[in-house]
């Protein structure tokens, strides 16, 4: 290891620098690259420029070719004889003012939102305008009276705050790290420590301002009380300078019969090499050891965005796509440590896994602290068409291991393991789709019950529920995924954009307020915030598909009672009740309060309500 001080540079006070690394190009696929002389972005820049490209090398040795890589500048300020990462106006981050993590919420009661940045906006002539939303349009959903700068013409998104009015308390960006792909939501990690270039400069903006943008966004979800989970691609890389740096340390070499490549798909990026270790100098530490060359970076990586940017939970991109156990272990004990270090509690951080395909292995050796459960959101949307679910025996069986992940029978112990959801940003496949359009799918064109139903089970299961944006206004999909082929409907589901301006609809409106008083409910609830679950009552007479279940016990009680049939109670009768079995009884001095309807309800009518096709009411002991 060598090092240059940047005292003996010749920088000048209060300057901001564009700069690059020479290398000998190391990216194996063409013979003749190991001639070649370029310039890369540093691999570990806090702030990349795309605006300033990299020029072609000069007065290279002979033999050697300098070409031309139009890799983006990295940004730094030489100031207080310090070398200080800055944006390319020379801002300097600054988290005053910022919230313990201690007293961000506990993982029992969190209410995760999953926000792509690509959304839209309506023309003049009622037309569809795709936009890429930035970092100052998100802190838009957080802030009242603060417009979105890119989509100026969405009332939904103006000096109101969503995300406030929603409720939810934890906030999950799409990969908010550097990608060379902005249409695709960044699954393409191309600079893993700079925040993204596009979603740090607003159209309206002189200067791009990712850092700066990124950190003020955090803080404010800190100061409203709300966790900022990052999502992360860990199984391959986009465009990323260390292809060039050293190739065959950090990546694998498709077709070469490296054992890594087996199983894996790199997305049309490079896959992550885990398994070649080296001796060389650990990049935190800066101590001389035997390691793992990508481990140590992407550990490095995390380390950073914990500690540089505060996030508080990691969700793991396509962990079956990386591939080694032991890595996603070492990851998971890592952050955690890291998280204490931050005066952190265990309670209040987790690393999610999101998997194609369940791997009971994981969870049963605790590589990682919650997965996805992909089950959630392919039983919730048969059970609101009045469908068994797949190999389920009957509807009650679909029911009870939806509200219930414990009897799933995959081992889940505890509701912190589980990511429960209706629709994710992974909408490719069937029944993956928003439930808008599966309804559609179905025909079933009075939706708003069938949605408000949905919400109910994700809201009242056992497990930790997530909501991608728009589903808590019953958005549909812009793109036509029904008239297109096979892989056109599934690039066009998976870059579908989230329409804001369709929360103005009054029915939509309606929808989205029944989730909020929901959401709200559930961040406080400490009945929803334990596991205890039992069905109380089922009934299936005469065409009926009526459930009830209780959540939890003595003074902290949560009743549902959900119709999933086209019966209902006679509607123009005052006297009109549906009988629940099993009715708990009322703790003394307390009350029942009916969620959904923000009412208090007569002892004498408690567990005698009338049901009324495709409704759900939720009783709280209050």
């Amino acid at each position: 290891m060598w090092e240059v001080e940047a005292t003996k540079c010749q920088l000048e006070e209060g300057r901001v620098y564009y700069y690059w690394f020479k290398v000998r190009n190391t990216e194996p696929y063409d013979s003749g690259n190991v001639n070649q002389i370029l310039y890369c972005t540093d691999p570990i820049a806090f702030t990349i420029d795309r605006r300033v490209r990299a020029p072609k090398p000069e007065n290279v040795l002979i033999g050697k070719t300098g070409i031309s890589s139009s890799a983006p500048a990295s940004v730094i300020l030489y100031q207080n004889r310090k070398l200080i990462p800055c944006d390319p106006d020379g801002r300097i981050i600054d988290w005053n003012n910022d919230t313990s993590p201690r007293e961000l919420p506990p993982n029992n009661k969190l209410v995760i939102y999953e926000l792509p940045t690509r959304w839209t906006r309506l023309t003049s002539r009622d037309g569809i305008e795709v936009g890429n939303g930035t970092f100052k349009d998100a802190l838009a959903l957080l802030v009242p009276n603060l417009l979105a700068p890119t989509f100026l013409t969405v009332a939904a998104l103006n000096n109101r705050a969503h995300l406030l009015e929603l409720g939810i308390n934890a906030f999950e960006l799409l990969p908010p790290a550097d990608s060379d792909q902005p249409d695709q939501w960044g699954y393409g990690t191309s600079n893993y420590f700079a925040a993204d270039f596009e979603l740090g400069f607003p159209v309206s903006a002189p200067e791009p301002t990712a850092s700066h943008d990124l950190v003020e966004l955090i803080k404010t979800c800190h100061q409203k009380n709300i966790r900022f989970f990052k999502d992360t691609v860990m199984a391959f890389a986009t465009g990323t300078s260390l292809r060039n740096i050293n190739f065959l340390d950090f990546f694998v070499k498709f077709g070469s019969g490296d054992p890594e490549q087996e199983g894996r798909d790199g997305f049309g990026g490079d896959l992550i090499k885990y398994n070649y270790s080296v001796s060389g100098y650990e990049p935190i530490s800066g101590k001389q050891n035997n390691l793992f060359p990508a481990r140590a970076f992407l550990k490095a990586y995390l380390f950073h965005w914990l500690t540089y940017y505060r996030v508080d939970g990691l969700r793991l991109d396509s962990v079956n796509n990386i591939k080694n156990y032991d890595f996603l272990e070492e990851v998971k004990n890592f952050s955690r440590a890291v998280w204490k270090e931050r005066q952190g509690n265990d309670g209040n951080f987790l690393v999610i896994g999101e998997s194609i395909g369940f791997q009971r292995a994981m969870l049963d050796q605790k590589r990682l602290d919650s997965f996805w459960n992909e089950d959630f959101k392919y039983r919730v949307k048969s059970a609101v068409v009045g469908r068994n679910y797949k190999d389920d025996p009957n509807f009650e069986t679909t029911i009870r291991k939806m509200i219930d992940c414990r009897n799933l029978n995959l081992g889940f112990q505890d509701g912190s393991q589980v990511i429960n959801y209706i629709t994710s940003h992974d909408v490719e496949g069937e029944g993956a789709e928003r439930l808008y359009n599966y309804l559609d799918f179905f025909k079933i064109y009075e939706k708003e019950q069938r949605i408000k139903l949905a919400f109910v089970c994700l809201l009242t299961a056992v497990g930790i529920p997530m909501i991608l944006a728009g589903d808590e206004f019953a958005d549909r999909m812009d793109n036509d995924i029904f008239n297109v082929s096979g892989d056109e409907r599934n690039f066009r589901k998976q870059v579908d954009p989230v329409n804001f301006s369709r929360w103005d609809d009054e029915w939509r409106k309606r929808v989205f307020y029944y989730v909020a008083r929901l959401i709200k409910f559930r961040t406080k609830s400490e009945a929803l915030a334990v596991n205890d679950t039992d069905f109380i009552h089922v009934d299936f007479n005469q065409g009926k598909r009526i459930l009830a279940w209780k959540r939890g016990s003595g003074n902290d009680v949560v009743v549902v009672v959900a119709n999933f049939s086209d019966w209902g109670s006679d509607l123009h009768s005052p006297n009109a009740k549906y009988l629940v079995q099993n009715w708990p009884p009322l703790p003394s001095g307390k009350k029942w309060h009916e969620i959904t309807q923000e009412r208090d309800i007569p002892i004498e009518w408690a567990g005698k309500e009338p049901i009324f096709p495709w409704e759900a009411k939720v009783y709280a002991v209050v």
